[in-house]
């Protein structure tokens, strides 16, 4: 409990900390006055002190922070979050209103801009230290044939179990090198050769067909064993009592080969009870596991679909390959870019329903998963951060009043008015509107944690 506490004022501290600070430099910037930083909204706490104009405190509220800004222009709908009113008063030139569109926007801006160059660092940092992490894994455990266009439909004849030894002429010893393999834009045909006596196949799919070729890449299932490496709080699998690290030996008596297949038992398997049997460090352990129904979005077609679910991930034996400082920084702005498209993804299946709303998680979510990163390991808790700011950064830019997209909204209408803003007690109505929409969906997002871990 200790450290799980521990792990969520770290994670949320930090983050917090790196929008705030942004608007705050940037501010100072650009010439702003600031009379006041906080991590956390409401009132103050005995955490507080002054340095120069500015009052720095930690609140009472743990679910943000804030940089209040000189400015003749009352912000009402924040005064009970933001402290009440400032007395101190600042020169016509420090007050936000007297600067140009383009240094607010850059004010406004620049939380999201260092939540995403927190979150490049931090996955730049994590490689330049400990390398790239690579798949071992050479064995295809399955072909899902669904996946394949008529072209390349020749390699669902290659049998579970087959060893990928080449790809288009190259040797393999990851999974990462047959993926690469598999995408690379430059080949002309895709050519694998397994062992054991299976057949090369060669499709005449070039490179440059980046659509077939990504569905190859996801038709291939690598063989990973049926370990667990995490598991969701307050889902299935753990109210049965399953840890960390068990091995998923047999379902239903039946052994178990791979994490695939578990995964495929536990899809079908909705309404059932799952009687589960796990090598937990030598100790054979019976459980009784019952699946639930949640929608999911398929990874070759996109559309959304029901499943099973137990919400447990897969423990990977990875080994990493040192990199540089120019390809550590290459890699973790790819990786950047592939959270933010994870995001991205996401809030498009809950605009369009693809996604249940029972997914949205909040901070006691976040706390339960600080924890959980935070004993597998420096590497886990970082990269769990990375992604967090991501999500964090996507978010300020939904275009909700109080919210920083909102803002920047407001300060895009008021460019094509030629200067001249909304009225303010417009923007004040539709701050307070949008404070009421964040506050209920922060409270449905409570809600959601509450059900999923006492449900």
């Amino acid at each position: 409990m200790l450290l799980t506490l521990a792990s969520f004022i770290l994670v949320l501290g930090v983050l917090i900390f790196v929008h705030e600070l942004g608007h705050f430099m940037a501010a100072k910037a650009v010439g702003i006055g600031v009379p006041r930083f906080s991590i956390g909204f409401g009132p103050a706490t005995p955490i507080r002190f002054r340095r120069g104009e500015t009052e720095y405190l930690v609140s009472w509220i743990p679910f943000g922070g804030y940089v209040k800004m000189a400015s003749l222009e009352e912000q009402q709908a924040m005064e009970g979050l933001e402290g009440g009113e400032v007395e101190q008063e600042f020169p016509p030139e420090k007050l936000l209103e007297s600067k140009s569109l383009a240094a607010r926007m850059l004010v406004i801006s620049a939380g999201v801009i260092m939540n995403a160059l927190f979150a490049w660092a931090a996955y730049s940092g994590l490689l330049l230290a400990y390398g790239q992490a690579e798949d071992p894994t050479v064995t295809i455990s399955r072909i899902n044939a669904d996946a394949l266009s008529p072209e390349a439909i020749a390699l669902a004849d290659v049998p579970a179990g087959s060893r990928v030894l080449q790809v288009n002429g190259q040797a393999v010893d990851s999974w990462n090198d047959i993926i690469a393999g598999v995408l690379d834009t430059g080949s002309e045909q895709l050519q694998l050769t397994f062992d054991g006596g299976v057949d090369p196949i060669v499709l005449d799919i070039p490179g440059n067909d980046a659509e077939q070729r990504t569905n190859i890449a996801r038709a291939m299932i690598p063989l990973w064993e049926p370990r667990i490496e995490f598991l969701s709080p307050g889902r299935p699998a753990e109210e049965a009592g399953m840890q960390a690290g068990d091995l998923i030996t047999h379902i239903n008596g039946e052994a178990l080969a791979s994490w695939d297949g578990l995964v495929s038992t536990v899809e079908r398997s909705v309404g059932q009870t799952l009687q589960m049997t796990i090598d937990r460090q030598g100790e054979i352990v019976e459980l009784e596991v019952a699946p639930t129904e949640e929608e999911v979005t398929d990874p070759v077609t996109g559309d959304s679909r029901k499943a099973g679910r137990i919400g447990v991930g897969p423990k990977l034996e990875t080994r990493r390959t040192e990199l540089g400082l120019t390809a550590a920084i290459t890699e973790g702005g790819r990786q950047t870019l592939d959270s933010a498209g994870e995001i991205l993804a996401f809030l498009k299946g809950m605009v369009l329903g693809q996604v249940s709303p029972k997914n949205l998680g909040g901070p006691l979510l976040i706390g339960q998963a600080s924890g959980q990163f935070a004993r597998a390991g420096v590497v886990a808790l970082v990269t769990f951060m990375a992604f967090l700011s991501m999500n964090l950064a996507i978010l300020n830019l939904l275009p909700i009043p109080v919210l920083d997209g909102g803002h920047l909204v407001f300060l895009i209408i008021e460019g094509l008015r030629g200067g001249k803003p909304l009225p303010l007690n417009l923007r004040l109505r539709l701050t307070q509107i949008g404070l009421y929409m964040l506050m209920a969906l922060m409270a449905f997002a409570v809600i959601n944690d509450v059900l999923r871990i006492f449900g």
